[in-house]
């Protein structure tokens, strides 16, 4: 499943590096810490691999 914005992305990006080892999991912090306690790795890996370009910087709530 793609990202549906930017930030969600990054989010997923940051959540994937505390997955593997590569930061510390206390260094994230909201959206990033729900998905690493609620994802596995190659859910992240969707959402981190897909393409900035043309998504919203942020998700707008319907």
């Amino acid at each position: 499943m793609p990202a549906k914005s930017q930030a969600q992305q990054k989010a997923a990006g940051a959540a994937l590096s505390a997955k593997r080892g590569e930061t510390k999991k206390g260094e994230l912090i909201g959206a990033a810490r729900e998905m690493y306690e609620s994802m596995s790795e190659k859910q992240l890996e969707e959402f981190a691999e897909t393409k900035r370009k043309g998504l919203p910087e942020k998700k707008s709530v319907d």
